[in-house]
């Protein structure tokens, strides 16, 4: 029964997919984006066009991962960069500074699509996304941009499973939201703190962690702190006193001042939990 629940709304995304009759990928190298390029590639072959932006809070191991798959599936590949720091409205970081960015960013990739022979642009978003505080997708809504795997009413376990029956790597990959998401609210975001959390989140990877984070906090002082948020049945490797000491031996090397462990563990959008309710609900009013 379940998988032909499946089967039917994978039938309904083909469905949507041909009734745009052409797509432009927003693809980041996530568990959807990966998803929907696929399955639009399957559904519309050379229709297709990948479309990945690169900023200063977007992982480069993301960004040559896009670029590895699309070639792989001979997908044709747009790379545009994107100087969001330079944007006060996200440099600044607001409560609402993902609203800003979206609608920043897809305005550009909206003209690329229209530039490129007007491709119907899509993104990832799944039924799954409809929670939490996400004021992007306000600016998604407002530019008309599609969202088929919701539409479709793909879940967030629906997609990763009818990825492994596509055989994509990804099927089982974690979660990443951009960089910025490590810096709370009202922090200024600037370049060589993105890259101190970049570089902290490559080494716990390669240290055998798959999903956490690298929270960044400055104190009055300008001290800046490292909190490390990891998933519960990680935090013992911490109490082996030579592993920890290694850990703060590299994140004070990057310039961390202090290096602490969320005793709550990894949750996404942590940061979320500082906010008032009349800013989540304004950042929850016109989604799904």
């Amino acid at each position: 029964m379940i998988k032909r629940e499946l089967e039917i709304k994978y039938e309904k995304l083909q469905e949507i997919l041909r009734e745009c009759g052409s797509a432009a990928v927003a693809f980041s190298s996530g568990v959807d984006s990966t998803f929907l390029l696929k399955a639009a590639h399957d559904t519309l072959g050379d229709r297709v066009l990948a479309v990945t932006t690169t900023a200063p809070y977007f992982p480069g191991r993301e960004s040559e991962e896009t670029m590895s798959f699309c070639r792989e599936l001979g997908i044709r590949h747009i790379v545009a960069p994107f100087d969001g720091l330079s944007i006060r409205q996200i440099r600044d970081n607001p409560p609402d500074r993902c609203y800003h960015c979206k609608k920043a960013l897809f305005e550009n990739m909206k003209r690329i699509a229209a530039a490129e022979g007007s491709y119907v642009l899509m993104e990832g978003s799944n039924t799954d996304d409809d929670g939490d505080y996400r004021p992007g997708h306000m600016a998604i809504q407002e530019l008309g941009i599609r969202s088929p795997l919701r539409e479709a009413g793909l879940s967030k376990e629906d997609i990763r499973t009818l990825s492994r029956d596509l055989g994509l790597p990804t099927w089982n990959k974690p979660s990443f939201a951009c960089l910025a998401s490590r810096f709370p609210y009202g922090e200024r975001i600037s370049e060589p703190k993105l890259a101190m959390v970049e570089k902290g989140e490559d080494w716990l990877l390669s240290q055998g962690f798959t999903q956490m984070r690298v929270r960044i906090h400055e104190t009055v002082s300008g001290d800046l702190i490292a909190r490390i948020e990891l998933l519960e049945e990680d935090i013992p490797r911490l109490a082996d006193e030579g592993f920890r000491s290694r850990i703060n031996e590299y994140m004070q090397r990057l310039g961390f001042s202090y290096v602490s462990m969320d005793l709550a563990g990894f949750q996404s959008g942590r940061l979320n939990q500082a906010l008032d309710q009349d800013t989540l609900s304004g950042g929850m009013k016109g989604q799904d």
